[in-house]
């Protein structure tokens, strides 16, 4: 059971990083060449009141520190009296008692069942594609929460905070671009869970998940998905079944949500799960075995936060103390043992040179505000992200951890330059990837003809005699 003082000390730090999130916007992201698509995220945060620091019926209503038209706006680029307007506003959310004692969320959503949709299932933050009739990016997060969840954003309802860093997003290991994705803040102000209208066709369920949750080393978990396909030079069915016997499933860095309150769109075909029942004898033995636990309700797979979705929050979590994001991640690798040896012995020395590239940035930004933090990050991995402060945007793929790019600039504060520092750790990863698993795979076929040459010459010898 989390202590008053946990909570008010993350409420604390939250703050804190809100205020140095819109004071330091990340700058857009060009689309490629060819790739005009982008999309937008909404990372919703809301504040549960504690029972014992419950709101007053006047503290329930809208707050009056808010513009008059609700459909006002802002940029990401604010002008000096739009960014004290902003931090009035978040003055006065922060300093009404059930917000002190209150315990911070984050709204997560399960995407919907669709045929041919690579996200099935997947757990994710509300957003989508941008439209033409976007005005920019923040628009369309804001368009996207409320036709995917129901949920106004606009300033009547919300305090829109800024932007987390864009990244370029790829696929076939970062061969492909497919978009770029625009994180952006926002938190609620009311302390009542705000009406959701899930969409049907896109969201399954929704989910509020608290802060000190999502930093909890205890529900660090990995997700197991099959990236036969990616590695297949092509998607040739021999090939990828070859890939799926010798290489079993790729473990990936993610978190177990545990949510507070959930909305399920009960409309949706798989909302209740139900068993045919059992004819066969074997599947009857089974059911007596398995007693009255295995209901359908146990059936429901976790909350599982990973990929890229894992990749925009550990932007987020970084900015928040005690700053373990980084720590408590781990590099994706495969579940056979051989093949997570060979890759954990050829990428030794990259982990090793990472560990200590981003324990030296952020050094240096502590000791030299005025100066970037100098990293040698040679290359562009396959899912790879750029070196920190050029000039190129950050490209991630859609499974691992995904992360984007802090594309700091100077003056940045030690906080800020390692919330960028995690972004790159996965740069120049997926080709020892590779590497590792064309190493394992020849491993593999020469020990089993060496094996076979063995028993062949020996059953020869044994037919003679």
């Amino acid at each position: 059971m989390p202590t008053p003082s946990d909570t008010q000390e993350i409420i604390s730090n939250l703050k804190s990083v809100l205020l140095e999130v819109n004071g330091h916007p990340y700058p857009e992201v060009a689309c490629p060449d060819g790739v005009p698509k982008r999309a937008s995220v909404a990372l919703i945060l809301r504040v549960q009141p504690r029972y014992s620091h419950w709101p007053t019926s006047s503290e329930n209503a809208s707050p009056t520190f808010f513009p008059d038209s609700p459909t006002k706006r802002r940029r990401s680029s604010v002008t000096s009296s739009h960014k004290l307007n902003f931090e009035d506003k978040l003055n006065a959310f922060f300093e009404q008692d059930w917000v002190k004692h209150g315990d911070p969320e984050l709204l997560f959503i399960k995407r919907a069942a669709r045929i041919g949709d690579k996200w099935n299932g997947h757990v994710a933050l509300p957003g989508g594609k941008r439209d033409p009739e976007d005005a920019d990016d923040a628009v369309t997060a804001m368009r996207e929460a409320h036709e995917e969840v129901g949920i106004d954003l606009s300033d009547g309802n919300a305090i829109e905070v800024g932007n987390l860093p864009q990244r370029i997003v790829t696929t076939s290991w970062g061969k492909v671009p497919l978009m770029v994705l625009c994180p952006y803040i926002y938190i609620l102000t009311s302390p009542s869970y705000p009406a959701q209208c899930l969409q049907p066709t896109e969201v399954a369920s929704s989910h509020w998940v608290p802060l000190r949750a999502l930093l909890l080393p205890a529900l660090r978990t990995q997700e197991y998905a099959d990236v036969s396909a990616r590695l297949a030079k092509s998607e040739l069915g021999i090939k990828r079944w070859f890939l799926q016997a010798m290489l079993s499933k790729m473990m990936f860095a993610a978190i177990h949500l545990v949510p507070s309150n959930s909305t399920h769109c009960s409309t949706i075909p798989d909302f209740i799960l139900a068993d045919e029942p059992s004819t066969g004898l074997m599947a009857r033995v089974k059911d007596t075995l398995k007693g009255m636990e295995g209901g359908p309700r146990d059936k429901k797979p976790p909350l599982l936060l990973w990929g890229l979705t894992l990749g925009v929050v550990s932007d987020f979590l970084e900015h928040i103390p005690p700053h373990n994001a980084l720590e408590l991640w781990t590099y994706p690798t495969f579940t056979s043992w051989d093949v997570r040896f060979v890759m954990w012995a050829m990428s030794y020395r990259f982990r090793q040179q990472k560990s200590k590239e981003m324990s030296t940035s952020s050094m240096a930004s502590s000791s030299d505000p005025g100066t970037p933090p100098i990293q040698d990050l040679r290359g562009l991995g396959s899912e790879g992200i750029g070196s920190l402060y050029n000039e190129k945007p950050g490209e991630v793929g859609i499974a691992g951890l995904g992360v984007g790019r802090g594309w700091g600039r100077t003056g940045r504060s030690k906080m800020i330059a390692r919330g960028a520092a995690v972004n790159s750790m996965l740069e120049g990863y997926y080709p020892i990837v590779r590497k590792a698993v064309a190493t394992a795979l020849v491993a593999r076929i020469g020990v089993a003809a060496l094996l076979g040459f063995a028993a062949w010459k020996t059953f020869k010898q044994n037919r003679w005699h």
